[in-house]
């Protein structure tokens, strides 16, 4: 090799050292999504099963009802460009802005607090909704999740409390909740009647409006945030690391804690995957990271992937064999639970189907 050869291959070797330091280096706003693990959730876990009934008899299933995760990168966590790229291009990733996946100034601890405060809020709606399925009856009252700082609530309404009544009408569900507070205009005085522990409590909580456009200034709101609390007749407890959180395995839960509640068995043993948030009325809702989901359900050996209604446009461009593993539209609890029924039967049987 000449001296020119070898000084030219030298400067383009430092170069390419650069370029590939500083794709380590430099980093980009963006979220990266890759398929995570799945769980068996009719299954146990460190020895212990993952499901636990008391007080009402179990029937257990020797089949899988497999929960779905994805892994992403956290709202503070530095994403290099090199990271990026290879997302970019690997078919069962995917790469976001991170102002869509996260609010701004959102923390690590901020996000890790609400997607736990999401799962144990999903695993009550779960029971709920396989007993409502079950047709076993259980109590329930909207409650505070949460007080917004500043609002005419705080210092007075705590997370937890359970609503009783506004102005004397009685507030069983939170529907009834949001109509009678917003039956009075913004800057009115409420008369709140809550359950504190075993005590009832009343406060005068004043109305603020919901928003600044037009319409919502209209709205009057006492800034909480709402969940149910429930009183059931046994108890159902779901036991899995804390680093999984989020409100998407809220259908499954469901799924697998009516298969525990009621004889035979759901899957006649086959491996079923599913996503989609719950109700307890049993309605299913959309998730985010559909396509990765999909990707680690098949990988895992799910035969039968169950997809919320709403996602099923980004579902069938999932990098997923169709051959191995169904996918099929669900939009309600008692939906899920007869295509699981029929698809176990026969696992060609004609069922509502994503289309591709």
């Amino acid at each position: 090799m000449t001296r020119s050869r070898t000084a030219a291959a030298a400067v383009a070797l430092v170069a390419l050292v650069m370029v590939v330091i500083a794709g380590v280096r430099v980093t980009v706003p963006f979220t990266l999504f890759e398929p995570g693990p799945t769980i068996n959730v009719l299954g146990k876990l460190d020895g212990r099963q993952i499901l636990e009934v008391k007080g009402h008899p179990v029937y257990r299933d020797n089949g899988q009802l497999r929960m779905v995760t994805i892994i992403l990168t956290q709202p503070l966590e530095p994403v290099s460009v090199w990271s990026a790229l290879y997302t970019w291009l690997n078919p069962s990733d995917a790469l976001y802005p991170t102002g869509v996946i996260y609010g701004k100034g959102e923390t690590n601890a901020q996000n890790k607090a609400q997607d736990a405060q999401l799962m144990s809020s999903s695993q009550e709606d779960a029971v709920a909704a396989a007993l409502h399925l079950a047709g076993i009856r259980y109590a329930s009252r909207p409650a505070v999740a949460s007080v917004l700082p500043g609002a005419p609530a705080a210092g007075k309404l705590k997370p937890g409390d359970t609503f009783v009544a506004v102005d004397g009408v009685a507030t069983p569900t939170a529907q009834q909740l949001i109509r009678q507070v917003q039956s009075r205009p913004p800057g009115s005085t409420l008369r709140v009647e809550i359950r504190r522990g075993n005590a009832t409590r009343v406060f005068a909580v004043r109305t603020v409006p919901a928003g600044t456009t037009p319409a919502l200034r209209k709205q009057a709101r006492i800034g909480v945030g709402l969940n149910m609390a429930y009183r059931f007749p046994f108890t159902v407890k779901v036991r899995l690391s804390e680093s999984i959180g989020g409100p998407s395995a809220g259908m499954m839960f469901a799924l697998a804690i009516y298969d525990l509640l009621t004889p035979g068995s759901l899957t006649d043993g086959r491996s079923v995957a599913g996503t989609g948030t719950i109700t307890a009325d049993g309605t299913v809702g959309v998730i985010g990271g559909i396509a990765q989901k999909i990707a680690g359900a098949q990988a895992d050996g799910a035969r039968l992937f169950l997809v919320p209604a709403g996602n099923c446009d980004e579902a069938v461009h999932a990098d997923y064999d169709p051959a191995k593993m169904r996918l099929v539209k669900v939009s309600t609890l008692r939906g899920a639970l007869g295509a699981v029924r029929a698809w176990a039967a026969n696992p060609s049987a004609n069922l509502p189907e994503c289309p591709r």
